[in-house]
């Protein structure tokens, strides 16, 4: 299995970046506090793949999932600025209408599970190792 390192410090608090790792996009996010916030008050709600976000993600900051919407396989929107993101504040995808939250979970929509999170290392503070 292939893997991929990523250089976090040029990602920006409150933006993303997209990577390819075997064929799929990877969303990486630098999550803001407010952003990590809206994912830990979802942790308790009634959520279709209910997970908490501190079982999603390994530092609060950085998000990272595969960017497939679980209906279809469509890609979602969300990443890039002006991108609208859903009433969550995640990702929306604009072919059947699933959002998802800052913690890349389902909370509308016919996706039937939240965005899948990679295997991933933090080898530093600002290198990423996917795979």
């Amino acid at each position: 299995m292939s893997s991929l390192e990523i250089d976090l410090s040029t990602i920006a608090p409150g933006t993303g970046a997209t990577a390819a790792w075997q064929g799929t996009p990877l969303f990486i996010r630098n999550r803001t506090a407010s952003e990590v916030a809206l994912a830990r008050e979802a942790d308790g709600a009634a959520l279709p793949d209910p997970q908490p976000d501190s079982e999603r993600v390994q530092r609060p900051q950085w998000l990272v999932v595969v960017g497939i919407c679980t209906h279809l396989g469509c890609i979602p929107l969300g990443q890039k600025a002006g991108e609208p993101r859903g009433a969550w504040g995640g990702y929306f995808c604009p072919c059947h209408g699933s959002e998802y939250d800052t913690s890349g979970r389902v909370r509308k929509g016919p996706a039937p599970r939240n965005l899948e999170v990679p295997q991933y290392t933090f080898l530093t503070d600002s290198r990423l190792k996917i795979g």
